[in-house]
């Protein structure tokens, strides 16, 4: 392939673009809705002329969504969403190969992080493609000049949806966003399958432990707190669940978990894993009750859930054990292990989800851009869904490239789910 023209970006080393091909390549074989999605785009342009500024994790999956939409007629500009997700090599490719601004390396520190989303915002994006709404954030914290030009956006992470709706809730939203996040075809295959699989894989990855066994405690019963759970089970672990909605721990009891306060399971538990989208849900008490050996890994967005200051203060000595694992010895001689400096642990210390189910996810993503860019004019600064016809497409299509068919209803079925009258 031809090289591009050289683009005004900041990556690690632009001799990784070969590799990062490579691998942008295999992960397109595990994305067929993505690729159809693309080809359409291609020969429609429906995104022709848009600007789009997309704060993302910058992997090979990533990769593939960006070609689909430049393929659209986007012009886009990516940045990093986490200092330790970035993909150096694919980051290389999109920039070398395929002429995509990337402002993201792999263990940035928190200043270029944010230089690097001030970077992409320069763009005066017409489109904003947010995973946790840093870049919303910056827009309206900092940079209110740019909001004449944004038709509106869209978010991918349980996250970014909570800021969002209290932007919303204080009257703040300054454009409308489509909380890609809340798709039936993200949250019940990405969070549940895609978080599962690879938070166990980057835990795995990190330490090499034997998952049977073990008392692992889950800290958050949602999709993605199920699928973690559900992965650490056909391991042969021995699964706790902490949580503070009554209904999600009556979920996990009836699913066959036992539930307790996190309290209680501190002082049993092997490892902990945290996936609430909360802060400092592992707090300076439940270390101190923590055993000697016990690890800590976070696969929610931010590294606030595991209190890493009140760690630090609790802690005699400090040193890295093997790549992704500091260890933390008390004053009376006990160990505590964190994993990718509390970050993201399925992308820290691993590749993130898989191709397969991020394809759904990237769909959500292609399609709303498309459905933005053809109504958001007309909407109110709200956070939306994922129109239904979507979510039904990006599914229809999966099962299509899966191999599987489906039944459809006869008109007299039709009939009768929708009247009122038919009856016993």
């Amino acid at each position: 392939m031809s090289k591009e023209k050289a683009v005004n970006s900041d990556i690690k080393d632009p001799s990784l673009s070969s590799a990062g091909e490579l691998r942008i390549q295999w992960a397109a074989r595990e994305m067929p809705v993505l690729r159809l999605i693309g080809e359409r785009f291609a020969k429609e342009k429906p995104l022709k002329g848009i600007r789009i500024s997309a704060c993302l994790h910058i992997t090979t999956e990533t990769a593939n969504l960006a070609l689909a939409l430049k393929a659209g007629g986007a012009e886009v500009v990516l940045c990093a969403s986490n200092p330790l997700s970035t993909q150096d090599d694919a980051a290389a490719c999109l920039v070398v190969e395929h002429g995509i601004p990337v402002f993201a390396i792999k263990g940035e520190d928190n200043e270029t992080y944010y230089r690097h989303i001030s970077s992409a915002l320069n763009h005066r994006p017409h489109i904003t493609m947010d995973d946790g709404a840093d870049l919303v954030a910056s827009i309206h914290k900092d940079r209110g000049d740019l909001v004449s030009d944004i038709i509106g956006g869209t978010e991918e992470t349980t996250t970014g949806v909570i800021r969002l709706k209290s932007l919303e809730r204080d009257k703040k939203l300054k454009y409308p966003i489509i909380a890609v996040n809340n798709a039936k075809t993200k949250r019940y295959f990405d969070n549940r399958y895609g978080t599962g699989q690879s938070t166990i894989d980057g835990i795995t990855r990190a330490t090499n432990i034997l998952w049977a066994g073990k008392q692992v405690v889950i800290c958050g019963y949602g999709w993605c707190g199920r699928g973690a759970s559900m992965r650490a089970k056909g391991l042969g672990s021995h699964v706790v669940i902490c949580e503070v909605q009554p209904i999600s721990a009556l979920e996990a009891v009836m699913d066959g978990y036992r539930v307790m306060p996190l309290l209680e399971a501190a002082k049993t538990g092997d490892i902990f894993i945290t996936v609430t989208g909360g802060l400092n849900i592992i707090n300076r008490e439940h270390m101190l009750a923590m055993k000697d050996g016990a690890i800590m890994a976070n696969s929610g967005h931010f590294n606030a859930e595991i209190n890493i200051p009140a760690l630090e203060s609790l802690t005699e000595e400090k040193k890295q054990i093997r790549p992704f694992v500091e260890q933390y010895t008390f004053p009376d001689g006990k160990n505590i292990f964190l994993l990718g400096e509390g970050r993201l642990i399925n992308l820290a210390a691993a590749e993130g989800h898989p191709a397969s189910v991020m394809d759904m996810s990237f769909a959500n993503q292609a399609l709303c851009a498309e459905h933005m860019v053809k109504e958001g004019k007309t909407l109110a600064h709200e956070v939306y869904p994922v129109p239904e016809e979507v979510d039904n497409e990006i599914g229809r299509l999966k099962l299509n490239a899966m191999g599987f068919a489906i039944d459809t209803l006869t008109p007299e079925q039709s009939k009768y789910l929708a009247s009122w009258e038919l009856g016993t």
